[in-house]
């Protein structure tokens, strides 16, 4: 466009060469054939466009936004055309309490008052793209900063409306995903209105009050306390089983001995202990008691 203005530009001015004296005329000319060249590259190359991968194009011309969109390629439109790049690749918006995390600087999280009146501070990331086809009306009617206007606003509502169905224990630990699921809902028919396909809703950190998350690390030290001594009755009650088989299994093996000695088995036992004392080489005294079983001493 910028040389198809130079060349206009030069093509008036070698013509106004050319109606001024002899000595200035014979430049009328030479500045109107480069006018003319420059206004016919500059019409060429306005009338060529190309549209990167990931965008679409939004035609412009005196204001008025036309409904057709061109897609990523080379295009030939009209040279007074002005076309608006937009990208439909998936994006992002942080809304984060950490320094530099988020998309705004400092803190952007979300305070939230939940069922049981506590304030909640929840980080958040939206994934999002732009529908290609929707493009001219979301130009036409937000611009290109969606994000601020449309993004940012809504979601940072709708997670204030749900966040008032859930107490703040439940939102920290068991419904999360459930309050995750339902604000996703919620928001993508708000974003589809606006021309958006809101693609995923991550909550990334839900951070309770001091004084509740204090209660919560008290009420688990006490539940991990109470499941340590369950595992010590429950290793006590094993060792007293143990013990008490043990007791079992003794006095089962002291009562068949004392079932299956006789007078009898005795008397073998002391012969065959009398005849491995006769054939051993050191000097022996036995004592014959009355009962009959022998008191042996070494002389040695």
């Amino acid at each position: 466009m910028a040389l198809l203005i130079i060349g206009l530009l030069l093509i008036v001015v070698g013509n106004i060469f050319r109606k001024i004296n002899d000595h200035i005329q014979k430049f009328g000319r030479p500045v109107m054939g480069v006018g003319l060249i420059l206004a016919i590259l500059g019409i060429f190359t306005a009338s060529i466009v190309q549209i990167d991968a990931g965008h679409i194009g939004v035609q412009r011309l005196f204001g008025r936004v036309k409904p057709t969109v061109l897609y990523s390629g080379l295009h030939l439109i009209n040279p007074l055309v002005d076309v608006i790049s937009i990208e439909t690749r998936t994006q992002n918006y942080t809304m984060s309490g950490v320094h530099d995390e988020g998309d705004k600087a400092g803190d952007d999280a979300i305070r939230v008052l939940s069922a049981d009146g506590l304030e909640v501070t929840i980080d958040l990331t939206v994934l999002y793209r732009v529908t290609p086809e929707s493009a001219p009306n979301l130009y036409r009617e937000t611009g290109l900063d969606y994000k601020d206007k449309i993004v940012r606003p809504i979601s940072r509502t709708r997670i204030r409306d749900n966040a008032v169905y859930y107490d703040a224990v439940s939102l920290f630990s068991t419904k999360r995903d459930e309050f995750q699921t339902r604000i996703l809902k919620s928001l993508e028919t708000d974003f589809q209105n606006r021309g958006l396909v809101l693609e995923n809703l991550l909550v990334r950190n839900i951070t309770l009050p001091a004084s509740v998350k204090n209660a919560i690390e008290s009420k688990i030290n006490a539940e991990q306390e109470a499941q340590k001594m369950q595992f010590v009755l429950q290793k006590e009650r094993q060792e007293a089983d143990r013990k008490r088989v043990e007791a079992q299994g003794i006095a089962d093996y002291q009562h068949i001995i004392s079932e299956s000695l006789t007078d009898r088995q005795l008397q073998y036992e002391q012969i065959k202990a009398m005849k491995d004392l006769a054939g051993s080489q050191n000097a022996k005294i036995v004592f014959m008691g009355k009962s009959g079983a022998p008191v042996i001493l070494d002389a040695k």
